[in-house]
């Protein structure tokens, strides 16, 4: 990788490990400068999420106060987000690649309506919590919750964008607790599935692996995962948002670029 790719990279996975601690879809930003670098889709696909892996992993541990009294929770969701990650890890590999080609566009797009849409859903979220009479609970709706967030792995596993804001907008609605708990559990989870995909990618894909982009994302967001745990809450979520939205147009752009070639 030429110097200035490198470079390029490795400030992209600064600040996607940054907004992934905070608000979630740092693929949106490291994914499409990867494509625009001329990496197939399935390689920066796989090479984006094991990379992200140390700043989930700082994200979570820089949250994890508010995962205290949530044992129990967390045991009984992460088995189903795994399982979930394992299924859409197996996806990537085994459907043919050009299956991808026409699906991350689609899926893009899914991602930046949930980064548009997340004020609205954060509100409502919050409106529930301040009045629980209303609020769905985790006891009433405990294997709804478990299937949704199976799903939600299944989508990370194969497409890691906006995995997490997906997961706080369910987490938020069906299990008691405010928003940064719903944070807190959406790092551990969103860890979980990146840890299991890239098991999957060592074990049956490692000739499809760019190693130095792995290397670069994970120095990078290891750092801005720390930095998004401390500070992150103080930073305008539209700036994040806007930033987010324009480099997705830019992957949307590149993808649709290529299929029509």
């Amino acid at each position: 990788m030429e110097f200035f790719s490198g470079i390029l990279v490795f400030f992209a996975g600064l600040w996607a490990g940054t907004i992934n601690s905070v608000v979630g879809s740092g693929t949106l930003v490291t994914f499409p400068v990867l494509i625009a670098l001329g990496i197939a889709p399935v390689t920066a696909s796989m090479s984006n999420a094991m990379g992200l892996v140390a700043g989930g992993a700082a994200g979570a541990w820089g949250y994890r106060r508010e995962l205290k009294g949530r044992g129990r929770q967390l045991l009984r969701l992460l088995p189903a987000s795994l399982l979930g990650g394992i299924s859409g890890a197996w996806l990537l590999l085994h459907l043919p690649e050009k299956v991808f080609h026409y699906a991350a566009p689609v899926l893009i797009v899914l991602a930046l309506l949930m980064v548009v849409f997340q004020p609205r859903l954060q509100r409502w979220v919050r409106n529930r919590e301040e009045n629980p009479e209303h609020a769905l609970r985790d006891k009433h709706h405990g294997v709804l919750l478990v299937i949704l967030v199976f799903l939600a792995g299944v989508y990370g596993g194969y497409f890691v964008a906006a995995q997490g804001i997906l997961l706080v907008g369910i987490l938020g609605v069906f299990m008691t607790g405010t928003i940064q708990n719903a944070n807190a559990m959406k790092n551990v989870l969103v860890l979980g599935v990146n840890l299991i995909a890239a098991a999957s990618y060592l074990l049956f894909a490692f000739d499809r692996i760019n190693w130095a982009v792995v290397a670069i994302i994970a120095v990078s967001s290891l750092i801005g995962g720390l930095v998004g745990a401390k500070v992150g809450r103080r930073l305008s979520p539209p700036v994040l948002r806007g930033v987010i939205f324009a480099l997705g147009l830019v992957a949307l752009g590149f993808l649709v670029a290529n299929l029509l070639k």
